[in-house]
């Protein structure tokens, strides 16, 4: 895969007609791998067999959620994953976001919107522009050990993968380790917005991160939290 528009897109929806609108949409942009499931188990069918590059999901399906469906998925692949949803309470969008989504977008949408943050998810992931000019940090916190470059962690826990917010977010921390950075300037590099309305979603992703890089995660070493200012990242060591 060598360009954007090559990735290939599932589309989870029970709704035909928003299926065929988001087809559309996706198509007019130019993306034409699009392939579209009703339900969870025809996604499952899908995502085993033709290894989408990024799954837009809704959270109602008729034989399950999507929530259910993220954690599966989650638990084999680290593909990006974007909720379309017409479930727009906040515990919804927090739910979804703390499983590992990478954004949610909810009903009714602006097609620019949608484009534009599926464009700024996939080029996260397959296509970083710095990755390409310059090789990125690999660096350990206590026997942890961190590689910005493929974006994974490496612990006595396990091997993890960081989602594309996590990512921006830790290489924020580590581009200012030693130091605070605010609130706003993780928003801004994540979501390019400040804090106001972020504050708990930045806190979930937070804490997700700390799952992967802190030995004990409700007892920080390394990502700190400074109270009423923002995070510091701690106990760097540079391979």
């Amino acid at each position: 895969m060598n360009d954007i528009y090559n990735c290939k897109i599932l589309i989870v929806d029970d709704e035909p007609e928003l299926c065929r609108m988001v087809s559309e949409i996706l198509r007019r942009q130019g993306f034409m791998r699009i392939i579209t499931a009703a339900g969870c188990k025809e996604s499952r069918r899908l995502f085993a067999s033709e290894k989408p590059d990024a799954v837009i999901l809704d959270v109602s399906l008729p034989d399950g959620d999507g929530f259910s469906l993220m954690r599966e998925f989650r638990a084999i692949s680290s593909v990006p994953v974007l909720f379309l949803s017409a479930r727009d309470e906040d515990e919804d969008r927090l739910l979804g976001l703390g499983l590992g989504a990478d954004d949610y977008i909810t009903k009714p949408f602006l097609p620019r919107e949608l484009t534009l943050r599926l464009c700024a998810v996939l080029n996260r992931v397959y296509f970083p522009v710095v990755a390409k000019q310059k090789p990125k940090p690999v660096f350990c916190l206590g026997e942890t050990r961190i590689d910005l470059n493929s974006g994974s962690v490496a612990a006595d826990k396990g091997r993890f993968t960081l989602t594309a917010k996590e990512f921006t977010l830790l290489e924020k921390l580590y581009e200012n380790r030693g130091n605070i950075v605010t609130g706003d300037s993780l928003c801004r590099a994540a979501w390019g917005d400040d804090l106001y309305g972020y504050e708990n979603t930045l806190m979930v992703h937070i804490r997700r991160l700390r799952e992967k890089i802190e030995p004990e995660p409700s007892s920080p070493r390394y990502l700190l939290t400074v109270r009423g200012l923002g995070y510091k990242l701690t106990g760097v060591i540079n391979q």
